[in-house]
C-alpha cells in the first residue's frame, strides 16, 4: 500500500500512529462523510506506517470515521492500543483469536463484533456503542475490565452477547446496557465484580441472561434499575461476595423468572427492597453465607410456584415481603437459620415439609404460628410441628411448645379413619394427649365429688356386716376410680340399682384416666 493511495484521513492516521496521536477526521473540510478503509487500519495495526521515535507511545486513535470494508484481524498480533471514538463500521470487525494490547470503542456503531478466543492485555471497552448484530466473546481472555456501559446490542431471536467461558481479570461493567436477544456468559470467570445496574435485557420466551456456572470474585449486582424480560439463569454460580436484585424488575409470566439453583454466595443474597417479579423464583439448593432477603419485595406467579427454596441454606432468611406472595412458597427441606416473617405477609400456600430454622426472630404466640403451619397442604406432616415446638423450647416457652404438639396430635387424628378417632378424642378430652396433664386431676376430682355425693346419700350395703370397715363415701368413690384396690372399701360394699351402674362407670373412668395418663407420660418420655 502506497501513501499516494491514501485519502486525507488515512494519511493523517498513517502519520500519527507512531506517536499515538488522535486523528479526528471530522475536522477536515469535506462534503462527504469521512471514510477510512478497513484495510488501511489493518495494515497499520500489523506494522505499516512510520517507525516510532524513542520515547513515542504508538497507538491507533481515530475519531468520527466511517470504516468501510471488513476489518479482518483474525489471529493477528496487535502490539498497540486501539481507540476508536464515534466511528461507524459497514461490516462486522473480525478479531477472532487475535492478541491485542487494548481495544476501546466509544460511541461507535457496528453490525456486530466477532472477538471469540481473543486475548486482550488491557481493557475491552464497548461503551455508548450501538451494535445491530451479535457481540461474540466466547473463550476470550481480557486481563483487565470488560466495559459495556451504555451500549445497545440488538439481535433478537439469537445470542446478542455470547461470552461462554469468558475470562475477565477485572470487572465486567454493564451499567445501563440494553440487550435485545440472549445474553449468554455460561462458565465465565470474573476476577472483579459483575455490574448490571440499570441494564435492560429482553428475550421474551427465552433466556434473557444465561450465567450458568459463572465464578465471580466480587459482587454480582442487578440493582437498582435492572429489568429483564425472559428467564435469568444463575444456576451453579459461585459468588465470593454478594448478589443483589434490589429495585429490579423481572418478568417471565407463567414461567420461572429467576433460576438460581445450587448457587453459592459468600455473603448476602438480596432479593428485596423494591424487587418486583412476575414469574417464579427458583433457589433450590442455594447456599447463602449470611442473609437471604426478600424484604419489601413483590413476588407474583398466580397458580404456580412463586418462590422455591427447596434444600436452600442461609444463616438468616427474611421473608417480610411488601405484600403476601401471590403463588406457592415451597421451603421443603430448607435450612433457614434465623427466620424473619410477619403474619401480614404470609403466603396462602406455604410448604414447610422438613424445613428447619434456628430461631424465629418475630415473637408470635403458638396459636398464630399454628395458622402459619396450616397454610400448607392438608396432608399430615409431623415435622413442621416438631420444629416449631423445638423453637419455642429454645426460647423457654414450654407452654407454647405443648400447644403446638397438641395441635399436631389433633391434625394426625383428623387424618385417621373414623372408627380409630374415638380413642384420640378420649385422650384429647381427658389429658390433652399428655400435654395437658392437669386435666386428669380435674377429671378425677370431678368424678370423685360426684361419686362421694351420691354414695353419701345412698350408701351401699356391706357384703359382710360384721367384717366390713366403717363406710366412707369419699374413700369408697376413690377406691372405685383407682384401678388397684387401695383402701378395701370397694370390695367390702356392694351397691345396688343406680349405685351399681355408677360404680361401674367410675371404675371404667378410672381405667380410662389411668391409660391416658400412662400414654401421655410415655409420649413425654419419648419426646425427651
Amino acid at each position: 500500500m502506497r501513501l499516494d493511495e491514501l485519502n486525507a484521513g488515512e494519511r493523517q492516521l498513517w502519520n500519527s500512529i507512531a506517536r499515538g496521536g488522535v486523528v479526528d477526521v471530522r475536522d477536515a473540510p469535506q462534503a462527504a462523510e469521512p471514510v477510512v478503509r478497513a484495510e488501511v487500519i489493518a495494515a497499520l495495526l500489523l506494522g505499516a506506517g512510520a517507525d516510532p521515535a524513542p520515547g513515542d507511545r504508538p497507538a491507533l486513535r481515530l475519531t468520527g470515521a466511517r470504516v468501510t470494508g471488513r476489518l479482518d484481524l483474525q489471529f493477528a498480533e496487535i502490539p498497540v492500543p486501539v481507540v476508536l471514538d464515534e466511528c461507524r463500521f459497514d461490516e462486522v470487525p473480525l478479531l477472532r483469536g487475535a492478541r491485542i494490547r487494548e481495544l476501546v470503542l466509544t460511541g461507535c456503531a457496528l453490525p456486530g463484533l466477532a472477538a471469540d478466543a481473543a486475548q486482550i492485555d488491557g481493557r475491552l471497552v464497548l461503551s455508548r456503542c450501538h451494535l445491530t448484530g451479535p457481540l461474540v466473546l466466547t473463550r476470550s481472555q481480557i486481563h483487565s475490565d470488560l466495559d459495556l456501559r451504555d451500549t445497545v446490542i440488538t439481535a433478537p431471536g439469537t445470542e446478542a452477547i455470547s461470552a461462554v467461558h469468558l475470562v475477565a481479570g477485572g470487572d465486567v461493567l454493564c451499567t445501563d446496557l440494553a440487550v435485545r436477544g440472549a445474553f449468554r456468559c455460561t462458565g465465565a470467570a470474573v476476577s472483579g465484580e459483575f455490574d448490571l445496574e440499570g441494564a435492560s435485557l429482553s428475550n421474551p420466551g427465552g433466556h434473557a441472561l444465561d450465567a450458568y456456572h459463572v465464578r465471580i470474585t466480587g459482587d454480582f449486582t442487578f440493582h437498582p434499575g435492572f429489568s429483564a424480560e425472559g428467564r435469568i439463569i444463575l444456576s451453579g454460580a459461585t459468588v465470593a461476595a454478594a448478589i443483589g436484585f434490589c429495585g429490579a424488575r423481572l418478568n417471565n409470566t407463567g414461567d420461572v423468572a429467576l433460576e438460581a439453583v445450587d448457587v453459592t454466595v459468600a455473603r448476602n443474597f438480596d432479593l428485596g427492597r423494591g424487587l418486583r417479579v412476575d414469574g417464579g423464583i427458583k433457589l433450590d439448593g442455594s447456599s447463602t453465607g449470611t442473609q437471604l432477603s426478600f424484604r419489601d419485595a413483590t413476588l407474583s406467579n398466580f397458580g404456580g410456584t412463586a418462590l422455591s427454596l427447596r434444600l436452600a441454606r442461609a444463616r438468616e432468611t427474611d421473608l417480610r415481603t411488601r405484600q403476601p406472595i401471590d403463588g406457592t412458597v415451597d421451603a421443603s427441606n430448607a435450612q433457614l437459620g434465623t427466620l424473619y416473617d410477619t403474619p401480614d405477609t404470609w403466603p396462602a400456600d406455604l410448604r414447610l415439609a422438613d424445613t428447619t430454622y434456628d430461631a424465629l426472630a418475630i415473637p408470635l404466640t403458638a396459636t398464630e404460628r399454628l395458622d402459619w403451619i396450616r397454610r400448607s397442604t392438608d396432608a399430615y406432616l409431623p415435622q413442621p410441628y416438631e420444629q416449631l415446638a423445638t423453637a419455642y423450647r429454645r426460647l423457654g416457652h414450654e407452654d407454647e411448645a405443648r400447644t403446638v404438639l397438641l395441635a399436631k396430635q389433633r391434625h394426625r387424628r383428623a387424618m385417621l379413619p373414623l372408627h380409630t378417632r374415638v380413642w384420640g378424642y378420649i385422650q384429647d378430652t381427658t389429658v390433652g394427649y399428655g400435654y395437658r396433664p392437669l386435666r386428669a386431676g380435674l377429671w378425677l376430682m370431678a368424678l370423685l365429688a360426684c361419686g362421694a355425693l351420691f354414695f353419701a346419700a345412698h350408701p351401699p350395703a356391706p357384703l359382710e356386716a360384721e367384717k366390713a370397715p366403717p363406710f366412707n363415701a369419699v374413700v369408697y368413690a376413690l377406691d372405685l376410680l383407682v384401678p388397684i384396690t387401695a383402701f378395701g372399701q370397694d370390695v367390702a360394699f356392694a351397691p345396688r340399682g343406680t349405685g351399681q351402674w355408677l360404680a361401674y362407670a367410675l371404675t371404667a373412668a378410672g381405667w380410662i384416666l389411668a391409660t391416658t395418663v400412662a400414654a401421655g407420660i410415655s409420649r413425654a418420655i419419648t419426646r425427651q
